[in-house]
């Protein structure tokens, strides 16, 4: 339990709390300002820790800003000399890049603040890899990118929390959906200057059947003239077939998603999986005969694997020779069928499957161009993704830096116009069910019609 006087900085101080796996403990927490000083007093264990950081600020925000850092690393700095450090030390943002590029931004080496924060050399350098990988996407002002939300799959994941249902229970809907889908697709055309990319995600876009998905494609078509990166998700690689990988093709298509997570088929199976590891790369193969850039997604951390069972799926991977290969750590989500018996993540071995991951990638030639980070992420740890030379996801980079405006379509999809110049970001969310979606399309059209209107 936490008693604060302060408690707008509640949130902050809660998430180090949680990622030590402290809740249950007691601390008394006292925040005070004074002149260009920030005081933070904790009782905890019986024991009073005094911190004092001096800063001089501008302005109400910035006050909000650095109260909410000092307080965080105060109880970091408390709970780190009872349990040990944790890989990101007391940053609890989802975006140490964004953080970095802030303090690029006002002329200070990030490396000074997260050094500061407790973040250790390995995580620092990551830091530096990420943004060096970035340089071309920044370079390229203004557009716009379209995510195309298709809320599908054969079945749902143990650690999936998207509002998805077997598409043997939705498969009604689907016709409807897609209607609804192809006029928000059409109505977005006058919002859209000039397209970055287009990421069609999921779900599983490719559970959909070969007519449906070419009516997506053909709506996508009409809309847009050009498009430079064109993603598709496509998912588990029961669903692939030839006929819809040359479909994708005929359409410009440009990059393919199989998602894999494991070539363990015991871990498959675990998981909620219906397909084989050997299944995976047929899929695979398959698709790299239309000469797609291939992205293979695996996760760390999957149902009780070892560092031997992850190892094998990353040499898998590399060996397979794909142009990004994502690795995430395994993450409990509320609306997952996992968070509905482990309420926290003790993953033996984690922290050793990341260290493997980042090792061989490198050491294959790979370079890591995004990072983000989740709550209650096994170890603290993070996801990353790697890429081959020259074939970063732009999609990807924009979203995670939210350097552009996003114009999302279909349920459960997220729009997100940038005010660069005023660093700040509006958003409008439409219903992660189908059946709310379906009935409110043409509200959701008109709310983000208001959402990218000209000022």
């Amino acid at each position: 339990m936490l008693l604060t006087n302060s408690e707008y900085l509640r949130p902050e101080i809660m998430d180090v709390i949680r990622a030590f796996d402290c809740e249950d403990e007691e601390f008394t927490h006292y925040f005070s300002h004074g002149g260009d000083k920030f005081f933070n007093c904790i009782e905890y264990g019986g024991k009073f820790y005094d911190f004092e950081e001096e800063r001089k600020i501008e302005d109400e925000t910035e006050f909000k800003r650095y109260a909410k850092r000092y307080a965080k690393l105060a109880f970091y700095k408390v709970l780190s000399e009872k349990y040990g450090n944790l890989p990101w030390g007391a940053l609890t943002g989802i975006r140490p890049t964004k953080l970095a590029y802030a303090e690029l931004a006002a002329g200070h080496d990030f490396e000074e603040l997260f050094n500061n924060m407790g973040v250790g050399a390995e995580n620092c350098a990551l830091v530096k890899q990420v943004i060096n990988a970035q340089k071309n996407v920044y370079a390229q002002d203004g557009g716009q990118d379209i995510f195309v939300s298709i809320p599908f799959c054969p079945t749902k994941c143990d650690y999936c929390s998207f509002i998805t249902a077997p598409v043997s229970a939705t498969g009604q809907y689907v016709d409807s959906y897609i209607d609804c889908l192809v006029r928000e697709i059409r109505s977005v055309k006058p919002l859209v200057r000039k397209p970055n990319s287009v990421y069609i995600g999921g779900g599983t876009p490719f559970v959909l059947g070969a007519e449906q998905l070419k009516r997506v494609y053909s709506a996508i078509a009409e809309t847009f003239s050009a498009i430079p990166e064109y993603t598709v998700e496509a998912g588990r690689p029961d669903v692939f077939s030839e006929e819809k990988l040359k479909i994708s093709k005929d359409f410009g298509v440009t990059r393919i998603c199989v998602n894999p997570q494991s070539f363990n088929d015991k871990t498959l199976q675990s998981i909620g999986r219906k397909h084989t590891s050997a299944q995976t790369v047929e899929a695979y193969k398959l698709t790299q005969k239309f000469g797609f850039d291939i992205n293979l997604d695996l996760i760390a951390g999957l149902a009780d694997e070892s560092v031997s069972d992850f190892e094998k799926s990353l040499n898998t991977a590399i060996g397979l020779n794909p142009e990004n290969i994502p690795v995430h750590t395994l993450s409990l989500k509320a609306g997952a069928k996992l968070k509905e018996r482990v309420q926290r993540l003790k993953v033996d071995g984690i922290a050793e499957m990341i260290k493997l991951s980042r090792e061989r990638l490198t050491e294959a030639g790979y370079q890591p161009y995004y990072l983000y980070r989740q709550k209650y992420q096994a170890g603290g740890l993070e996801n990353v993704g790697w890429t081959k030379e020259g074939k970063a996801c732009r999609y990807n980079v924009d979203v995670m830096e939210e350097i552009c405006d996003n114009v999302a379509v279909g349920a459960n999809a997220i729009s997100k116009r940038v005010f660069g110049g005023e660093n700040r970001i509006e958003r409008c969310a439409s219903p992660k069910d189908v059946l709310t979606y379906i009935n409110k399309t043409d509200k959701i059209i008109e709310e983000r019609n208001k959402l990218f209107k000209e000022d």
